[in-house]
Parts: C-alpha cells; sequence; structure tokens
C-alpha cells in the first residue's frame, strides 16, 4: 500500500508535519517493499488551495492513505473523493519512520 506523510523533512527520521497542504515535504512510502521518495511540497507556494493542490498529488502518485496532524475541510473533501483514506497522529514529536509504524500497527486516528 502507498501511503504519503506530512514531513518537516527529507528524511524518515525528521519530525512529521502536522500541517497537510502546508507541510515542507511528503514522504511517499511504499508498505509492501519497505521503499520510499521525499518530495518537497510545491503548494506551500499557493496563495489559496494548497489542500486542494496537496490532494491532487496524493491522487496522482496513486496514494491509499494520506497521514498528517490535521486535514482542512476542503483537504478533506478532495481526499474522500479520490478515495484516500485520512489517518492523522496526535504527537507532534515524532519522526516520520515512527509515524509510519504507528500506522503499521494501526495505532493512527482514522479521520472520518
Amino acid at each position: 500500500m502507498i501511503i504519503m506523510i506530512s514531513s518537516q523533512g527529507n528524511k524518515l527520521e525528521d519530525l512529521a508535519d502536522p500541517r497537510f497542504g502546508r507541510s515542507q515535504w511528503f514522504i511517499r512510502y511504499d508498505t509492501q517493499d519497505d521503499t520510499w521518495q521525499a518530495f518537497e511540497n510545491q503548494s506551500i507556494y499557493q496563495r489559496g488551495g494548497a489542500g486542494i493542490s496537496s490532494s491532487q498529488f496524493m491522487m496522482d502518485n496513486g496514494v491509499k492513505a494520506a497521514i498528517s496532524g490535521s486535514f482542512g475541510p476542503n483537504a478533506h473533501q478532495a481526499l474522500s473523493a479520490g478515495g484516500i483514506e485520512m489517518y492523522t497522529f496526535d504527537d507532534n514529536q515524532q519522526s516520520v519512520q515512527e509515524i509510519i509504524k504507528a500506522f503499521q500497527t494501526g495505532s493512527l486516528n482514522k479521520f472520518n
């Protein structure tokens, strides 16, 4: 399964970002083969619509689950329409790697 996590940096050791549309980076992680890629979030430079643009980026990259600290209403609507599940984390001091492990063990909150 392809998941994508909002991140403050471009490595698994970096902290996850509590913002979705305005996160600095997105980490795309394949849970089947444990491979990953980092993408700088181009949506942060937009005046508005960052959540929608970030959601489209998720859809374009075959993401099945998006993980962030929170999702705005526009991002929620766009991700839902794209069939992407959303999960949130409570601890803003966790690394992306810790968030991935939490997802794999079912410890994250499913956002409806």
